[in-house]
């Protein structure tokens, strides 16, 4: 036998790696084998670069670019694998849910879902509706009132980041759960809160809570709907948030106005009828926690989490309760095995006795933050980079364009009104008033360069009344009640003032002179009644009705004309009703541009959050649509913000761009994949 070293042939995949080195069996290169001369090329080598023979950065600990292209080779191979896993998984889940049926089951968790979603939207109204009444009550300042405006939108932004991310590792239900309860405890405390402090803090925690219910409530529920009715019913679903709207402005409308519907207990703490319209929002919370006491958690999770059995028994219940309603008791489940996905990162559960309860906690918690915040991360993957892109974009023009109009077509209403009010302001110059006492009412009035001279003002309330320039010799004020009251450059002697709400701010440049001030009322109270007209109520009401039709033909035509049309049509058409805005400024007409704007951009949201359930698989899922719902709800923040600003300036910024916001949304749109007919991932 010949020696094996003579015959070893070196190719170029194993020179960088064993040149100047023994070789295999131990056999290191031969001198001169065959003897060369110096600076000859071998037959082997002949042709190929020096650095592909000796790879420098070997001996600096840098891979080689060929070790490099094969791990990336292995990387991909994993990745489809685990593509192609998932993918066997859905088609294995769709076949079983669509084997269950659609039926009595769905139904009930409809309604619970539903309730969920429309304590949302209630919470939504809940701040716009209170604020006019609770300014008074808490003499609360417009920084104030626009901080305490803006402080629901952020809990709620803060709530679906958070809840959207849990859910996808703590499951569906149980989340939702928490969320709700969150929701619901803060919600109560925040109607007995007397201070501006104690109810901004409250509301801000029940923001929190009810944040989490979009993200989790269509993920949960489209886990037990079939590929066929998933567009169909999601859309449906959207309907509670409707009813949410008008659920608020019906009871606000019954409510809030009744001042006297309430009690007090000293003068610490006061419970005006604002406060028990704050509880009755909480009746959907309420409702839908109930329900859910009765409700399983998605076996899509549990499958997701390695629980075999719990998801097998849960379908199992799904099966049987759709079909003995339908009057088919007999038909059996035959399903017995139910695919896993493999765990890459399982969630640890600390089994030492050696840790104490807090010890385990923390590194529990720990755990479970890095993998939600790994969970979003992964969001940006290369295969689901374009699409949260584009779903993020979508969202942000969507919420920005509608919740800033949203805001914008109230308050320009309100603002038309008052300078409606304003026009009929009666004059009264040069009069000169003694010995007359004084018990009605004054409303929207200006008295210029009047005398006053041993007058009597007693048990009267003034409303946007001015007295400029004017003299107030040995009057007597008791009993008064006061908005937008003031008396400017005017002189004031010998007078007293006695329970009344007529402080220091209501002086404007006056000099007072010899004038005493007993019992000042600091508690704002004022007339109620008249400060929440029926407009405010009647315009959110007709706001949140406009939806309807549009619900309905969203609903019915989702998966006939597709979710990238709907969301695409519906937002391009939205732009074009933001145009009517030039053609009046009327009231009734603003109503009307208002209620076409919300009817025609109800098929966008709807298609967007059907969409967004369907592009993103059961891991991630709720962590997808909590960071979008977080999007939306900044845009939310900063759309009501900007264009608020706009009213009674112009209607051109609102116009343009709530026009450029939904257009750019709308085009991106037609980008999005179509997944009308794709199985959950």
């Amino acid at each position: 036998m010949g020696d094996p070293c003579q015959n070893k042939t070196y190719s170029q995949d194993n020179t960088y790696s064993t040149y100047g080195r023994g070789g295999h069996n131990g056999c290191g290169y031969q001198e001169d084998y065959p003897p060369q001369e110096e600076n000859a090329a071998s037959d082997v080598t002949e042709g190929q670069d020096e650095d592909d023979q000796i790879y420098e950065g070997e001996y600096q600990g840098i891979p080689h670019p060929d070790e490099v292209k094969a791990a990336q080779r292995v990387a991909q191979a994993l990745a489809r694998a685990k593509t192609d896993e998932e993918q066997s998984l859905a088609e294995e889940y769709e076949a079983i849910i669509e084997d269950c049926g659609h039926g009595r089951f769905q139904w009930t968790l409809f309604i619970v879902t539903g309730l969920a979603l429309m304590a949302d939207g209630v919470e939504c109204f809940v701040i716009g509706f209170v604020l006019p009444s609770a300014e008074k009550d808490m003499c609360l300042s417009n920084a104030n009132k626009s901080m305490l405006g803006l402080t629901g939108f952020l809990g709620m932004m803060l709530g679906a980041f958070v809840w959207g991310g849990l859910a996808d590792k703590l499951g569906r239900k149980k989340c939702l759960i928490k969320a709700l309860t969150i929701n619901c405890v803060f919600a109560f405390l925040s109607s007995f809160a007397q201070g501006y402090g104690f109810f901004l803090f409250f509301r801000l925690f029940s923001g929190i809570g009810i944040g989490g219910s979009v993200p989790i409530v269509y993920s949960y529920f489209s886990e037990f709907l079939s590929m066929d009715k998933r567009g169909e019913h999601l859309s449906w679903l959207c309907m509670f948030w409707m009813m949410g709207g008008i659920y608020a402005s019906f009871t606000a409308w019954g409510i809030i106005p009744h001042y006297g519907w309430g009690f007090s207990m000293g003068a610490k703490l006061q419970f005006h009828s604002w406060r028990l319209f704050v509880l009755v929002c909480t009746l959907p919370a309420i409702f839908s926690l109930i329900g859910l006491a009765f409700m399983p958690e998605s076996p899509r999770f549990l499958l997701e989490n390695a629980k075999h059995d719990e998801a097998w028994m849960i379908l199992k219940q799904v099966h049987d309760t759709n079909w003995r309603a339908k009057g088919e008791p007999e038909r059996m489940f035959t399903v017995s095995q139910i695919k896993t996905p493999k765990q890459d990162n399982e969630f640890i559960e600390i089994q030492s006795s050696t840790g104490t309860a807090f010890q385990q906690w923390a590194v529990q918690s720990k755990t479970l933050v890095k993998q939600v915040l790994k969970n979003i991360l992964s969001l940006m993957s290369p295969e689901l980079r374009l699409g949260t892109l584009l779903m993020a974009v979508i969202w942000f023009t969507m919420a920005f364009s509608y919740y800033g109009l949203s805001v914008w077509f109230p308050d320009m209403i309100k603002h038309l009104q008052n300078e409606e009010y304003k026009s009929k302001v009666q004059l009264f110059s040069h009069e000169k008033i003694l010995y007359v006492s004084f018990n009605f009412t004054l409303e929207n009035q200006i008295h210029k360069d009047g005398q006053y001279i041993k007058d009597k003002f007693i048990k009267m309330e003034m409303k946007s009344v001015r007295f400029v320039n004017s003299l107030f010799d040995d009057c007597y004020f008791e009993d008064i009640r006061s908005t937008d009251t003031f008396f400017e450059n005017c002189t004031i002697k010998s007078s007293l003032f006695y329970n009344t709400d007529l402080g220091e701010e209501k002086f404007i440049d006056c000099w007072l002179e010899n004038v005493t001030f007993l019992h000042l009322k600091k508690d704002c109270h004022l007339d109620f009644h008249e400060e929440n007209g029926i407009l405010i109520y009647l315009v959110s009401f007709l706001g949140s009705l406009a939806v309807l039709p549009g619900n309905i033909i969203s609903a019915l035509f989702m998966d006939k004309t597709g979710r990238i049309k709907m969301i695409g049509g519906s937002m391009l058409i939205s732009a074009g009703c933001t145009f009517f805005l030039f053609l009046t400024l009327r009231q009734a007409a603003l109503i009307a541009w208002q209620c076409l704007f919300c009817g025609t951009s109800v098929a966008a949201w709807n298609g967007i959050e059907v969409i967004t359930v369907e592009l993103y698989p059961a891991a991630k899922r709720t962590t997808a649509f909590g960071v979008f719902n977080a999007l939306c709800k900044l845009a939310a923040v900063l759309g009501s913000s900007i264009f608020a600003s706009f009213v009674g300036i112009t209607t051109v910024g609102p116009m343009l761009l709530s026009f450029s916001a939904l257009v750019c949304g709308g085009l991106l749109a037609l980008k999005l994949p179509e997944t009308r007919e794709k199985v959950l991932l």
